[in-house]
């Protein structure tokens, strides 16, 4: 079975490029003029991956990226026409996986596309049963089964990358891990890709976790590592 990719966009031309461009390499695509009719089709049938232009009549890209985060941890790409840091965070906060700054090539959202869709398929192909349900460093415990990471006795709130690239720098907390390797992890492209995703990405979850004694520290010029201190 194709994946199914969702669009809401309300410029008609991007829309039915994106859509054509997509449909080419095989998948199932559904367009919709906003996002709301997107949300939805989205409530009676999940998609595999959801594209959202962030200024549309109605519900804004971020309302239905809020809503969709509710019910589930599905591939989201926003779209916008405005360039800006605030904007930027803003979808990455609410916990949109990537973002597209208009006028962008459809040559380009359709690689970030298959990368993402190939890396959610290595990620269920390799759910056998082998990874640890627990992984435990200073007074930070994620439980793999529930998804949930504590620091003491409180909850951490994270987005699915977040808790994605954190679960990742737990399992690799004996090493540095380049952004390079994180990307290629994560969001599923590495080499030659802008960064800003991932190091915004562990930006966040430094003030997440800032009360814990573990923190994650930047290795200048490679990547990252997990190290515990004293509190």
């Amino acid at each position: 079975m194709p994946e199914l990719i969702y669009i809401a966009e309300d410029e008609e031309t991007i829309r039915k490029t994106v859509r054509s461009f997509l449909e080419s390499e095989g998948y199932e695509v559904k367009d919709f003029e906003n996002g709301d009719l997107l949300f939805e089709a989205f409530q009676e049938k999940e998609s595999d991956l959801v594209i959202l232009d962030v200024m549309m009549p109605g519900s804004s890209g971020f309302d239905i990226t809020r809503n969709i985060r509710e019910v589930s941890s599905v591939p989201i790409i926003l779209l916008t026409a405005k360039d800006s840091d605030l904007d930027y965070a803003t979808g990455i906060n609410l916990g949109s996986d990537d973002y597209f700054t208009k006028p962008f090539s459809a040559i380009a959202l359709n690689m970030r596309v298959k990368a993402m869709l190939r890396r959610i398929k290595m990620d269920k192909e390799n759910q056998n049963g082998t990874d640890q349900e627990t992984y435990k460093l200073g007074n930070i415990l994620l439980d793999h089964r529930s998804m949930k990471v504590t620091v003491g006795n409180e909850t951490i709130e994270l987005t699915p990358n977040e808790y994605n690239v954190f679960l990742y720098l737990m399992k690799n907390k004996d090493r540095a891990v380049s952004r390079e390797e994180l990307l290629d992890a994560i969001w599923g492209y590495g080499k030659d890709i802008e960064t800003r995703a991932c190091d915004d990405t562990i930006r966040r979850l430094r003030k997440k976790i800032a009360d814990a004694s573990v923190k994650i520290q930047t290795v200048w010029g490679f990547g990252f590592h997990l190290k515990e201190i004293e509190k």
